[in-house]
């Protein structure tokens, strides 16, 4: 049997309160590099999830709109689950800045064209033609509207 602990899998998903933003870990690299991983949660788990669509163009204008907002952004991946992402950082992490800049991300959603997402084409995503810019803006206008806290437990808006 594999002794590997996934932390999500021991993270009790009834107590939490979507959408926040939680830094999950800090893990130091051999060469000194600290890299920050936090949970991104924009639904209440096993209440609702985000369709493929909308969470895949979500992907995409998130990592358009957060890299220049977050020094040090690596990458924002959706779990599969559907209910929000993991978000990569060098650094140490502040869960505050993370979700200010993930509430501006999502505003920006919300003024996005079609013309403007990126990786929409065949030559430039692996599903290209599973993307809805509707949903997207619907599920961003429904997280803004609850607020995005900085606590996973206790709803601290930012």
């Amino acid at each position: 049997m594999n002794d590997t602990t996934i932390e999500s899998f021991t993270l009790d998903h009834s107590k939490v309160k979507a959408p926040y933003v939680r830094l999950i870990s800090e893990q130091t690299g051999p060469a000194g590099d600290v890299i920050s991983n936090y949970d991104v949660r924009l639904t209440q788990p096993n209440v609702q999830e985000i369709p493929t669509g909308a969470i895949h163009t979500l992907e995409h204008l998130l990592a358009l709109y957060l890299r220049p907002q977050l020094e040090g952004y690596i990458d924002c991946s959706p779990y599969g689950c559907r209910t929000g992402f993991h978000l990569l950082t060098w650094g140490h992490g502040d869960p505050e800045q993370a979700a200010k800049a993930l509430k501006n991300a999502l505003e920006q959603v919300l003024e996005t064209e079609w013309e403007d997402v990126p990786g929409t084409r065949a030559e430039e995503c692996g599903n290209y033609k599973d993307h809805s810019l509707t949903g997207a803006k619907a599920w961003a206008g429904e997280i803004l509207e609850k607020g995005i806290s900085s606590d996973a437990f206790e709803r601290r808006l930012v």
